[in-house]
């Protein structure tokens, strides 16, 4: 089994190819938003709720985090790409790091962002493949988010451009793709066929309920999806422990999600 083989392990299950990952790259891109003030607390409550992996930056991974909330049992990636909300164009990622440096750092995986679309895609492209030839020579798995944004993207949402997006991680040599859910399980199958690795589906904004995240994951799951990489909708819950465990319930156990959401509720009510 190669490096690569046995770092993916602990970012999808070996038992069943699926993963529940939880970014909180967030900090970075839009500050210290509802959940993650304390990023020690977050993360300790998503290693409780049973998640595969997180998503991070460098620099609270440097602060020791997982290894006193994590242990061994919860896999990081460590997440190279950076923008702000402040900045000029927020759709222009630039890279932040070195695979190296990840590999240094005990990460199981490194995570990337493009967004097709973008005034800048052309660098971003450049970019990825760059970190993509860093990551084939360490033997770590790398992690696409696909998003279509920028000014010639009229709905970022439609399927034709998402399976495109998608498509563009997988052809780009990635070795799990994560991109935004188009609304119902026949659109995104569409999605999931036409990308030849993994694809997690995206959490986006905050819900306006539990419901409506478990039914688009259930949705997503139907269609083929290898599981979820799901923020917000996570860690600004009232319960981000409880909201994790439903998502492993979902994706791993395969438990119907109108269950899983009464044992969300019971363990909201404890």
């Amino acid at each position: 089994m190669t490096g690569l083989q046995l770092r993916l392990r602990r970012i999808l299950s070996p038992a069943d190819g699926r993963g529940v990952v939880i970014p909180i790259d967030h900090g970075l891109t839009m500050g210290p938003i509802d959940g993650l003030g304390d990023p020690t607390r977050a993360i300790a409550q998503i290693a409780q709720g049973g998640a595969d992996a997180v998503i991070c930056h460098k620099g609270i991974l440097r602060s020791g985090l997982p290894s006193l909330q994590l242990g061994r049992s919860t896999g990081v990636l460590i997440h190279l790409s950076a923008s702000t909300t402040l900045g000029p164009d927020p759709h222009g990622k630039v890279l932040v790091g070195t695979v190296e440096e990840c590999v240094r750092a005990g990460a199981d995986g490194v995570s990337v962002h493009l967004n097709v679309g973008a005034a800048t895609e052309p660098e971003q492209f450049a970019a990825v493949g760059i970190l993509q030839g860093e990551c084939a020579a360490w033997g770590m798995p790398l992690l696409a988010m696909m998003y279509p944004r920028g000014p010639t993207v009229r709905d970022p949402f439609a399927v034709e451009v998402v399976e495109h997006a998608a498509r563009i991680g997988a052809e780009l040599g990635a070795s799990v793709v994560k991109t935004v859910y188009t609304g119902d399980p026949e659109s995104f199958r569409r999605v999931v066929r036409g990308c030849p690795v993994p694809v997690l589906v995206a959490g986006g904004p905050k819900a306006e309920s539990d419901e409506q995240v478990l039914t688009m994951v259930q949705g997503a799951l139907e269609a083929g999806a290898a599981g979820v990489s799901i923020g917000r909708n996570v860690f600004g819950h009232v319960d981000p422990a409880a909201m994790t465990a439903a998502l492993v319930s979902l994706v791993h156990g395969r438990i119907p999600m109108t269950d899983v959401l009464g044992q969300l509720r019971a363990a909201r009510g404890r």
